[in-house]
């Protein structure tokens, strides 16, 4: 199937309007994930960039998502043939991607570069929220809800974790955090960040860390302004959570906080 990339009225290729970058190892909830991309509205093109660190699932979900790509979407895969991670014989530190991230980022034709890993998704006003909020500064970030992963019901909104920089249970140790799943940012502006996403941590073993890398930088050298809205969807992995969020979570969900999604 061929695509044509929107043109400006010179013949160029025309910048899209958001880019979201798409590290992958090809697991089934990548459909999921990219579908949500589809489905955003309030935005006029988007450039969805996947890059595939390994190949442990079907590689014929790309084929898929291409069939559905709508008119105003263009997907840019990469595939380089290895992986950059030292996870699967790679060189970069960056466990979750290597540098599939900054690679993507550098490539993707719009200013406005939103993330997004595999097993999460959007709600449907994701992108144009963001957009809105990022007029006038260099980084904007949602909030989320943490959901079940196996039933995937919602659970409740992150009040604990991705609230922002000087918030949350990470605030005095490293001056809060911001999920990647949730942020945007103008690549122009917040260009020397861009190769952070290779490194995690100094002395953090994982190697799944540069998110907080990233963040630190931003906190640091960027302006900011938050949606206020939750509008990324992320599978609970109760494994990574610190156990005082756990608690936090499970009285949220008795108390029936999971209500007004969207």
């Amino acid at each position: 199937m061929n695509y044509t990339i929107p043109e400006d009225s010179a013949g160029s290729a025309r910048q899209f309007d958001a880019a979201v970058v798409i590290p992958t190892v090809l697991r089934p909830s990548l459909l999921q994930a990219v579908r949500s991309v589809f489905a955003q509205q309030g935005i006029a093109s988007v450039q969805v960039l996947i890059g595939i660190d390994k190949p442990l699932g079907d590689a014929t979900i790309i084929d898929q998502i291409k069939s559905e790509t709508p008119a105003n979407c263009l997907v840019s895969v990469l595939d380089l043939g290895y992986s950059t991670s030292v996870r699967h014989g790679g060189i970069h530190l960056a466990r979750d991607g290597g540098s599939l991230r900054t690679i993507l980022s550098y490539a993707a034709n719009s200013r406005y570069i939103a993330y997004l890993d595999d097993d999460n998704w959007w709600a449907a006003d994701h992108l144009a929220t963001l957009k809105e909020s990022i007029r006038g500064v260099e980084w904007a970030f949602s909030k989320r809800w943490f959901f079940d992963p196996d039933t995937l019901q919602p659970l409740c909104v992150d009040e604990w974790e991705s609230v922002g920089p000087g918030a949350g249970g990470y605030a005095a140790k490293f001056g809060g955090f911001v999920d990647p799943n949730t942020l945007m940012i103008d690549k122009v502006t917040c260009e020397p960040m861009l190769r952070l996403w290779c490194f995690p941590m100094p002395g953090e073993e994982k190697g799944m860390s540069a998110d907080r890398v990233v963040f630190q930088y931003l906190r640091q050298q960027a302006k900011w302004r938050g949606t206020g809205k939750a509008t990324c969807f992320y599978r609970l992995d109760p494994a990574e959570r610190h156990p005082a969020c756990l608690q936090a979570i499970r009285a949220a969900v008795r108390q029936g906080a999971a209500t007004g999604i969207s």
